[in-house]
């Protein structure tokens, strides 16, 4: 109530030069001013009506008998809170009874409910005009209306000021039974600190409390798990002469439960008959709830058993405790036939029962049993809340499976249940995996539906832009969350400071570590090993060792992660004697040495040819209690391949299998360039079909070897041994594959597949036209995409991606134009680095029309307004120094209705402005 000003910004729908900006106080636009003796400063209404309705409902309202007005049932269905709100703070002098009968008449209408707006307009003039008694029911009916904290605090500060005014207070102060409800108000959002002002200022005010006021206290204390102030209140009623009752008691148990203590919850339960209180249902619910909450189910089931000897009886939220207690420490069976159990015993299970049920499902990744629950719960009439919906788009979203998840999303929409923020920060998260510029789509989403971003909305962007290598779109969403009047965290400085590290950028990460001091962002062991790691990575094993020397100064203990970073470095420099000693090292300092630590060993150990020694170590991990991994078994099998002993890495494959561990890209790679070194084609092309019945893409080096082999005389042995992949070994450059290949090379690859009873798929051909076009070979990786489609397979985004950016590289803009096209008829997402390309290319080339139209498209594809403005005008025309073409395309996004972030838009001003 006190806090500085909150300025909001109001944006026009299309963005001009200068944006004109509202800036409202917290006093202006929440609360209302009482300077008179009536209410004439109200506060603005946060969803601005139409005002031509208010005025024509005022000239009806002035007709003796506006019910039968002709107008009236025309205008009933677009009548909405906001208007009242209006009508009756731009008439303040219209009738009281007048004001009080259409505001009755209207709540009876289908579909119109009051807000805390409508009536404290409505409030201003029953007071102002003496009609006490009808203004008390509406002050009442006010207090109990707020459905946000944002409206509770409307509510607060209008009744403070309306009972702090001398002039009419000896007229209409607020009574006992308004001071209860308001606390009761208050406790719902947990306002605990406005509770203590509303009590003081009852007792101020010389109203008496009464049970029901200390009771509020006492359960708004117990719900945030403070049983040391609940008991001061509990103190007040026995002072008062009362005997705490069972809403006492019962709060008690939910508050020690709260605080951890289900002991002491206990003993309150058990004090609970001895002072003259019997138990109820929520008195065992809280328990029971409490008891689950520790993990200790078998007692909650216990008790949950003993309640009907107590005459009490399970209710759905008993049940749905007990469920979700059970589903919590993986006894998901006895939930399910404790579900089916109510339904028999006629208790229905509600929305929130099935959410627990749905939400665990989830977590077994079954799906189709958790969508058939949901379907279940609509046909039983049961309606799902936005929880429910969201804990099946997390669990599609968890698995990448988007289109479920949207599918959902449509569902919710449908049957008017309004998504809130953690949908779409799910749906962010999902995207973000694998198409981050629709996860950035969502966010204008958000904003569109005045839903508030919080940082892990903006480290999910972050994440997802990193994850596509777009580093700078990455740091304009950091600015995004400083514009926001968000604050970064442990967790958006980790992401940016591991994805410069990935690129090599060590001293640009070095420089950002040094800075968190200043932001007040403590380091955390993520962001040091993410840091020691890069340094490892290059090379810079000194700088590594004094970071982790400072990481120990500083407390932040290093985890198995860190020093798995220092014995990956030492073993890259050849030095494995100190590889050894850092993994003794680590034990003495408590902490387990993993199946990575133990890998890292073996791969360097395989690549002195220390086989021996390796196979040592494989036994000493195993002994360990780790289990081998998918990278344990790689590294044999890639050394067994090196010196041609292929029996003993297929032995691996089948130890492999009968473990349960499947082989990777690599691992079959790896046999498959083995095999044709040997010249042993048929066995190479034996390996890939296993690849495809497993299930397994193979990836741009597999099919790079399998060209490379066939390139050659078939049959004849290659002399050269299998190339290491891991560490990009010289012996092969894959680009000068890629730049000798020919079509007909394709079409043995082809033949070699359908001989071995498997058929090119689109990721087929997909690697292949990547690879030619990486080199510029546009006209063979085009007869591939024709050969694609006369064999009915739809080409992916990355095939036309592919092919845009050679056209793009290689001038031929024209070509280019036709492959964005095809994208957005199919509903692809051309990148916008080739677009920016593209649409430069174009301009220089003197083609502004066809510019402005591959621009114009890309606005329309689904493509959100800021990447497009960051990639296209600032990396694009804005670097080159065009800043009136710069200038022109931003005219043009805002004609066309797109919105850009502020901070987006500023830099785009003040790039132009400078000239």
């Amino acid at each position: 109530m006190n806090g500085s000003p909150a300025i909001t910004t109001v944006r026009t729908s299309t963005m001009r030069r200068n944006p004109t900006a509202i800036v409202y106080t917290v006093d202006s636009f929440h609360f209302l001013r009482l300077r008179t003796s009536s209410f004439s400063s109200l506060p603005l209404d946060p969803d601005p009506p139409d005002q031509d309705l208010p005025l024509l409902l005022h000239t009806i309202l002035s007709k003796p008998n506006w019910q039968k007005h002709p107008s009236l049932p025309k205008l009933v269905p677009s009548i909405s809170p906001s208007h009242l709100h209006s009508l009756f703070s731009l008439n303040p002098y219209l009738l009281p009874q007048t004001a009080l009968d259409f505001s009755y008449w209207i709540s009876k209408k289908p579909h119109f409910k009051h807000s805390v707006f409508s009536y404290s307009s409505l409030l201003n003039i029953l007071v102002t005009n003496k009609f006490l008694g009808p203004a008390r029911r509406v002050c009442l009916a006010m207090i109990k209306s707020p459905s946000s904290i944002h409206e509770t605090r409307f509510v607060l500060q209008f009744l403070k000021e309306m009972n702090e005014n001398d002039q009419l207070h000896s007229d209409f102060k607020l009574t006992v039974r308004c001071y209860n409800f308001l606390l009761m108000s208050l406790s719902k959002f947990l306002m605990i600190d406005e509770m203590k002002s509303v009590y003081s200022e009852m007792l101020n005010d010389k109203v008496s409390p009464n049970i029901f006021t200390w009771n509020t206290m006492v359960n708004a204390y117990c719900k945030i798990g403070n049983v040391v102030e609940a008991q001061l209140y509990v103190s007040k009623i026995v002072q008062a002469g009362l005997r705490p009752d069972a809403f006492t008691f019962t709060s008690l148990i939910l508050g020690h439960c709260r605080n951890k203590d289900v002991d002491s919850a206990f003993k309150v339960f058990k004090l609970m008959p001895n002072e003259g209180c019997r138990r109820n249902e929520v008195s065992y619910t809280n328990l029971v709830h409490g008891l689950c909450e520790a993990g200790r189910v078998d007692e909650a089931i216990q008790l949950f058993e003993m309640m009907e000897e107590d005459f009490c009886y399970p209710t759905v939220r008993t049940y749905t405790v007990i469920i979700s207690g059970l589903c919590e420490v993986g006894r998901k069976s006895e939930g399910m036939n404790l579900f089916e159990e109510m339904s028999r015993k006629g208790c229905a299970p509600n929305a929130h029962t099935y959410t627990v049920i749905i939400d665990s499902l989830c977590q077994e990744n079954k799906f189709d049993e958790a969508r058939k629950m949901l379907e279940r719960m609509l046909e039983k009439g049961v309606v799902p809340s936005v929880v429910t919906y969201n804990a099946l788009i997390d669990g599609y979203c968890k698995h990448g499976l988007m289109e479920a998840a949207l599918e959902v999303l449509g569902m919710m929409e449908a049957n008017n249940c309004c998504p809130n923020e953690r949908t779409y920060n799910e749906l962010i998260a999902g995207f973000c995996k694998k198409n981050v510029h629709k996860a950035m789509s969502f966010l204008d989403k958000m904003l569109e539906l005045k839903l508030e971003p919080s940082v892990v909305t903006y480290n999910s962007l972050i994440q997802g832009q990193c994850k596509m290598g777009q580093l700078d779109s990455a740091f304009r969403v950091l600015e995004m969350i400083r514009e926001s009047g968000l604050v970064p965290d442990q967790w958006t400085y980790s992401v940016l400071i591991d994805s410069l590290c990935k690129l090599d950028k060590v001293e640009e990460a070095r420089i950002l570590f040094d800075s968190l001091k200043e932001k007040s962002v403590k380091a955390n062991e993520v962001i040091y090993t993410s840091l020691i790691d890069g340094y490892c990575k290059v090379g810079k094993l000194e700088d590594a060792h004094s970071l982790l020397d400072r990481m120990l100064t500083e407390g932040c203990m290093p985890n198995s992660c860190t020093y798995n970073a220092l014995i990956d470095g030492l073993c890259n420099s050849n030095n494995m004697k100190e590889a050894l000693l850092m993994v003794k090292w680590m034990v003495e300092k408590g902490v387990k040495p993993t199946v990575h630590t133990y890998t890292i060993l073996i791969e360097r150990m395989l690549k002195e040819g220390d086989f021996d020694h390796a196979h040592r170590t494989l036994d000493q991990l195993i002994y360990s209690g780790c289990q081998p991994d998918v990278f344990t078994y790689t590294a044999f099998i890639h050394a067994y391949c090196g010196v041609g002993r292929l029996k003993e890495a297929e032995d691996l494959m089948i130890r492999m299998k009968e473990e349960g561990i499947f082989p990777d890209s690599l691992t079959y790679t790896l046999l498959i360039d083995a095999y044709g070194c040997l010249g042993l084609i048929h066995s190479a092309f034996d390996v890939l079909k296993r690849m495809f019945d497993a299930g397994c893409e193979p990836s741009h080096h597999t099919y790079s070897f399998l060209i490379k082999h066939l390139s050659n005389k078939l049959g004849k042995e290659d002399e050269s041994p299998a190339v290491n992949l891991v560490s990009n070994a010289k012996l092969v450059n894959h680009a000068d594959i890629w730049k000798t290949m020919e079509f007909d090379t394709a079409l043995e690859l082809f033949e070699k597949m359908h001989q071995h009873g498997f058929v090119p798929n689109v990721n087929t051909y997909s690697k292949l036209i990547t690879g030619l076009c990486k080199v510029g070979r546009f006209e063979v990786a085009q007869r591939l995409f024709d050969h694609l489609r006369e064999q009915g397979i739809s080409p992916s985004e990355d095939v036309f991606n592919s092919l845009l950016s050679c056209c793009c590289e290689l001038g031929m803009y024209d070509d280019a134009m036709m492959v964005v096209d095809l994208m957005i008829n199919s509903g692809q997402l051309p990148h916008l680095d080739s677009c920016r390309q593209l649409v430069c290319g174009l301009y220089d080339e003197g083609n502004k029309e066809k510019a402005d139209t591959v621009f114009c498209n890309l606005l329309r594809c689904g493509y959100q307004s800021d990447e497009v403005a960051w990639k296209i005008l600032i990396d694009g025309f804005m670097k080159k120094g065009l800043l009136d073409r710069c200038s022109e395309l931003l005219s043009l996004m805002e004609n066309m209705g797109c919105k850009l972030h502020p901070n987006t838009y500023s830099m785009l001003i003040d790039g132009i402005e400078i000239t």
